[in-house]
């Protein structure tokens, strides 16, 4: 028992190192095949894509009983977000099986895609990026509070200003939301834009404060991703 939790989840030996390259490498063909799926010609299936999908769904339902098996809590790693991903990354196959047809459950099988993270689940990068983001949760938590009170203030605003112009697109505050994510982001689809003077003055002062907003996380997850090098 030891030495088949040794192979799963300890990338040390060769071994393990084998086990997780194997797995990672059936992630990339389960990821490509259900790309591959999205053309027309193929949504409805094909023998063989059936027959990589239900060997490659069989290989990872018995990883999965092994590594419950081999966990130190079975409950703590059932409930995990790893365990989870990796039950929910094969239950959609186990139930387009019987007499109704579930094919619509296809769709989910998009969840297969988070198993990509699994490449990380041993990486020194991913621990300290986690580390980082502990390490500037409180920042981060305040940021998002003024972020979405400057959300709510450029919707309102907006929408004071454009409202009589454009009542079309800023029915309301609620309406205007649209508009003031997109612009304190920077993205600015065009859909929607101010035609009033006063909007589009108070539209260069939002841009003006997006840019900030886009720049200052990401400064200070710079900021704590270096420290977390010259600690580490």
């Amino acid at each position: 028992m030891e030495k088949l939790k040794s192979i799963i989840e300890n990338t040390d030996t060769n071994l393990g190192k084998a086990f997780d390259l194997f797995i990672q490498t059936l992630i990339l063909i389960s990821i490509c095949l259900y790309s591959i799926e999205t053309f027309p010609e193929y949504r409805d299936g094909t023998p063989l894509f059936n027959i990589i999908e239900y060997v490659i769904v069989g290989i990872f339902t018995l990883e999965y009983i092994l590594r419950i098996i081999v966990a130190t809590s079975r409950p703590g790693f059932i409930f995990s977000i790893w365990g989870l991903i990796d039950l929910f990354a094969i239950l959609p196959t186990y139930l387009s099986f019987g007499i109704f047809d579930l094919r619509f459950l296809r769709i989910y099988r998009l969840l297969r895609v988070i198993r990509i993270f699994k490449f990380g689940r041993y990486t020194r990068a991913l621990d300290g990026l986690k580390k980082a983001i502990i390490s500037i949760k409180e920042e981060l938590i305040v940021f998002g509070f003024a972020t979405l009170f400057m959300i709510y203030v450029s919707a309102a605003g907006i929408f004071i200003f454009e409202h009589e112009a454009q009542p079309e697109h800023f029915k309301s505050i609620f309406h205007s939301l649209w508009w003031a994510v997109v612009t304190l982001t920077s993205v600015g689809y065009g859909d929607v834009y101010p035609i009033t003077a006063g909007g589009r003055v108070f539209t260069f002062f939002i841009l003006m404060i997006g840019l900030g907003i886009v720049s200052i996380p990401t400064g200070l997850l710079a900021s704590a991703l270096t420290n977390q090098n010259k600690n580490s």
